[in-house]
């Protein structure tokens, strides 16, 4: 107890020393959120990758731009290493300790491009909006989103894939260890697939694999076993609270034609400003502007959560896809 709260007091007064700091960080999305957990919240960033990303830089990994930036060659040995293991090995430490040491040399050629292309400006919007990035939230039922589970109707099925799920998700969170280090999902789904009839089946499908996949083979069965007595949502939530523009063709073809005439004068751009095009403005936010587009386009990317420069970017663009589009809509209706 006594270490426990030596511990937590240590963290409280290093958030203090800072949070009251810029922080410069690559891929920051990565580390906020576990931060967050511990009281670390920055009143500023800078984000290498990011930047990078803006600067037009195809490969934004930080041994590619310590590389062609900065002529670094940073050591690998050990990225494919298990970074859950506790303690971590003192070569893992400077492993770490390493990559960060460069970051401000880093930053200022990314800065410096940057400024040459007149997007320094664009950088800092980005920065300032990480400070309010939240990850997205999980769903009520998050073993819904097993790759390949949306084709399964079978309830059946349904309740085996939940309650290996949820198995593996409390194994994992009491050994505190990645839940796909335990059984990767593709696992569950082959036993989700074969259904099988005893553990010895289950033991059989060489399709399910993992480092626990044998030694926990009883729990994995287990899980089996009492599925049928997990509780499923009949009409779970699903996507981001429009249809799947997949399904727009045959279901919403003014929303499809929309979408198909600024989507490629959206890439265009990309490639104009030498962006990804995902930067130039998330796919979201383009899909649901299409789906219902408002009178006041400007207005609704800023409450979907565009950026000033994103919008001012974007809106002439998505205005012409719009009135090039409306021939195609009004000949629905003819």
């Amino acid at each position: 107890m006594f270490l426990g709260e030596v511990a937590e007091g240590w963290n409280i007064e290093l958030a203090k020393q800072l949070n009251d700091r810029t922080w410069i960080l690559h891929a920051a999305t990565q580390d906020l959120p576990c931060l967050a957990e511990l009281g670390f919240m920055p009143k500023a960033i800078i984000d290498t990758e990011l930047g990078a990303r803006l600067a037009g830089f195809e490969r934004v990994g930080l041994g590619s731009l310590a590389a062609e930036l900065l002529e670094i060659e940073l050591a690998k040995e050990h990225s494919a290493a298990d970074w859950s293991l506790r303690p971590l090995t003192q070569a893992m430490l400077d492993y770490g300790a390493l990559d960060v040491d460069i970051l401000h040399e880093l930053w200022d050629a990314v800065e410096a491009n940057l400024s040459e292309q007149n997007k320094l400006g664009w950088a800092q919007e980005e920065f300032d909006h990480l400070l309010s990035f939240r990850p997205k939230a999980q769903l009520p039922e998050p073993w819904r989103s097993l790759p390949g589970l949306s084709k399964i109707k079978d309830e059946q099925k349904l309740k085996i894939a939940a309650s290996l799920w949820l198995t593996r998700d409390r194994i994992a969170r009491a050994e505190d260890i990645a839940p796909g280090r335990l059984v990767p999902d593709r696992s569950i789904m082959a036993a989700v697939e074969q259904k099988p009839r005893s553990k010895r089946e289950l033991a059989s499908n060489k399709a399910f694999q993992g480092r626990a996949s044998r030694t926990r083979l009883g729990d994995w069965w287990e899980a089996i076993e009492n599925a049928p007595a997990v509780v499923i949502d009949e009409n779970p939530e699903r996507g981001n609270g429009i249809p799947n523009h997949r399904s727009w063709e045959k279901r919403f073809p003014e929303a499809h034609i929309r979408l198909n005439a600024v989507r490629p004068l959206m890439a265009e751009l990309a490639t104009e400003l030498k962006l990804p095009i995902e930067n130039l403005l998330t796919p979201d936010y383009l899909r649901r502007v299409m789906f219902e587009p408002s009178k006041d386009i400007a207005a609704q990317l800023s409450e979907l959560g565009a950026r000033p420069w994103q919008v001012d970017t974007v809106l002439p663009i998505i205005t012409a896809g719009l009135i090039q589009a409306q021939p195609a809509i009004d000949s629905l209706t003819a």
